[in-house]
């Protein structure tokens, strides 16, 4: 039972101050001689997307000694920290997102799978990713730090690796308004809106799990139309006439990025003792994709019996395409292409050296895929 204050003598008083300051006195030499590892806790925390309002707070104490604040010095950590939060696109990348749509396009894959349970129920997941090999995963961490989500994983028996965003939550915050404002220019436009209905069907409330099933089931089993030809070439009637046409559905970051993913800068064998540098893009499907880059590259499209390509050895048609991705590319091919460009500034016509470059560049591409390996291997240990 709380006495009353004023049958509380002078001595118990004391007491109690003494017994407070010692108790602060106590807690403050924890802060102090603790300070790094509460710091590092603190930090962890905000990386998993907790704590963000404490960024400001620490902020403040790290300046304690001028008497000065800064309330907006940890903002950005604010904004980012919480991966479920991020449910816009930046004004200031929108030239990085018509890339990754262009490197999408190529490379990147919507996916509805699913796995049934022990207990018999049916787990539904979504799934963006693109894959690349060991070789390349310069680009796919460059994809994670812009977009600030999802993972990387490696696979070191088939020397490939992936990023991807599974968080039904960040796919509809981040991918659906991304691919919405930049649509892809590929058939893979289908599956992008397969995803959407997909989660559209899992976050309807309205539907009980079995109706859910049979509606996602139909779904994933849905084909692809044989001709399919995305919506965003309606705008010129599905047909490429000139380069004024295709540049108003294509642009250069876009071109850049499926570059990226799905061309070749190389050095082909002519003769003998002759060779040439290449510039090569292949496709199964969406010939007019290929017909649009060729417009604006200023080269020819071939068919072949199981795949058409838009190709050029001509030097007029090579020096063009350098000057076009000069400084332009963000992963392994922007090493390739720096080679290659400056082999044939250099060394054009000289078979000797262009025979050394090919190598060294097969060479390079060994190392990469052994050290990635021998990493991954490092770290499973």
């Amino acid at each position: 039972m709380r006495k009353n204050p004023q049958f509380i003598s002078n001595e118990e008083k004391n007491y109690s101050l003494n017994n407070f300051y010692l108790k602060v006195k106590k807690f403050s030499s924890f802060l102090i001689f603790n300070r790094n590892y509460i710091l590092n806790i603190i930090k962890l925390k905000i990386r998993w997307g907790q704590f963000a309002w404490l960024c400001t707070k620490i902020s403040y104490y790290n300046h304690q000694r001028l008497n000065v604040e800064y309330p907006n010095i940890c903002k950005w950590r604010r904004k980012y920290s919480n991966q479920n939060n991020i449910n816009y696109l930046d004004p200031n990348k929108q030239e990085f997102y018509q890339w990754l749509v262009g490197f999408t396009d190529g490379d990147g894959s919507f996916t509805i799978s699913s796995q049934t349970l022990k207990n018999g129920k049916i787990k539904w997941s979504l799934f963006f990713k693109i894959g690349q090999s060991n070789y390349n995963l310069r680009v796919l961490y460059y994809i994670k730090k812009q977009l600030r989500c999802g993972s990387v994983q490696l696979e070191t028996k088939t020397n490939n690796a992936d990023f991807r965003i599974r968080d039904r939550k960040i796919i509809n915050k981040i991918i659906f308004p991304l691919f919405d404002k930049y649509p892809l220019l590929t058939s893979k436009y289908f599956d992008y809106v397969k995803l959407k209905k997909a989660y559209n069907i899992l976050n309807d409330s309205n539907i009980d799990c079995e109706e859910k099933n049979k509606l996602l089931l139909i779904l994933k089993n849905e084909r692809k139309p044989a001709e399919y030809i995305s919506p965003a070439w309606e705008k010129i009637n599905n047909i490429i006439k000139n380069t004024e046409e295709a540049k108003l559905i294509m642009n250069k970051q876009w071109i850049i990025g499926f570059t990226e993913a799905e061309g070749s800068f190389y050095i082909v064998k002519k003769g003998p003792s002759r060779l040439s540098h290449a510039f090569e893009i292949t496709q199964k499907l969406d010939y007019i994709v290929l017909q649009s880059i060729a417009h604006i590259l200023g080269i020819s499209v071939k068919n072949k019996k199981t795949y058409n390509t838009a190709i050029t050895t001509n030097s007029r048609a090579i020096l063009n395409i350098i000057n076009y991705y000069n400084n332009t590319m963000k992963g392994m091919k922007a090493l390739e292409y720096r080679i290659w460009a400056r082999s044939f500034i250099k060394h054009k016509g000289n078979f000797n050296e262009l025979n050394k470059i090919r190598n060294l560049v097969r060479d390079i591409r060994l190392i990469r895929l052994e050290k990635n390996c021998k990493i991954k291997k490092d770290l499973d240990k």
